[in-house]
């Protein structure tokens, strides 16, 4: 049974700070539990702030860095020595800093890598990769990770998946190129929501009065296509992260507790 929580903090600094801290303890538990874990990673401001908190944490050396599958959620199609890039960004301010080991992170590919300007080929590659890591119990082409990131945009948008676009109608696949984003850059590479559906764990981070209506209209029981953040959840948990302005519009849902 798949539960949702939602956590209020009262500035975007103690949410980055306090998200690190749940997410080192989180992979301790999941470590000592099974040996291994399995975290995707989300670019955007909160999702970036959050693995610096991480970094700079005396903590961060609890985690088994060797025994940690990282992977991302979306991607922006561009070079790879690109300042845009997640994946460039989550080094900088994370990966490069701790022990993980190469074979395990696993990054999607840039424009000007092994299958070129091919944004088609770059997404089909990733799914590969993600079936190649799913294990019978996983019951399809896609690992049930432990822990999936997720930022989100004022218009609902998730990953890089945007209102009424063909992504939010994928139900086969589980990546796909993404074409004439309302964001720029306009081509990505992003999950689709069947596959952030198979993480056990969906933590959606946002900070800012702007994703105020989105919050709220995605924990009402807005529709995916219009809200595509509305069709991220967990098998097992969906967590909310906010500061207080983004849990602004929140009091005819539920008042949640001020941590």
């Amino acid at each position: 049974m798949s539960r949702t929580e939602v956590v209020v903090y009262a500035t975007p600094r103690l949410l980055a700070a306090a998200a690190a801290a749940r997410l080192v303890t989180r992979l301790v538990d999941l470590q000592a539990a099974k040996g291994s874990a399995s975290l995707v990673l989300t670019g955007g401001g909160t999702g970036i702030a959050m693995l610096e908190q991480l970094r700079d944490s005396p903590a961060r050396d609890a985690i088994d860095w060797r025994r940690l599958d990282v992977y991302w959620g979306d991607e922006r199609f561009v070079p790879g020595g690109d300042p845009e890039r997640n994946e460039k960004q989550a080094r900088e301010a994370l990966l490069d800093h701790v022990p993980v080991d190469p074979d395990r992170v696993h990054a999607m590919a840039p424009s000007d890598g092994e299958f070129g300007a091919d944004p088609d080929a770059a997404a089909a590659a990733y799914a590969a990769v993600l079936a190649a890591h799913a294990r019978p119990e996983d019951h399809g082409d896609v690992p049930t990770f432990d822990i999936l990131l997720l930022g989100l945009g004022g218009e609902g948008h998730t990953a890089s998946i945007f209102p009424e676009s063909p992504s939010v109608y994928e139900t086969e696949r589980s990546v796909v190129a993404v074409r004439h984003s309302p964001k720029p850059p306009p081509t990505r590479i992003s999950l689709t929501l069947p596959a952030i559906r198979q993480a056990a764990e969906v933590w959606l981070a946002a900070s800012g009065e702007g994703k105020a209506d989105a919050v709220a209209l995605a924990l009402a029981g807005a529709g995916e296509v219009q809200l595509p953040v509305a069709g991220a959840r967990g098998q097992r948990r969906t967590l909310w992260l906010l500061d207080r302005a983004a849990a602004g519009k929140l009091q005819r849902v539920y008042q949640p507790p001020l941590a």
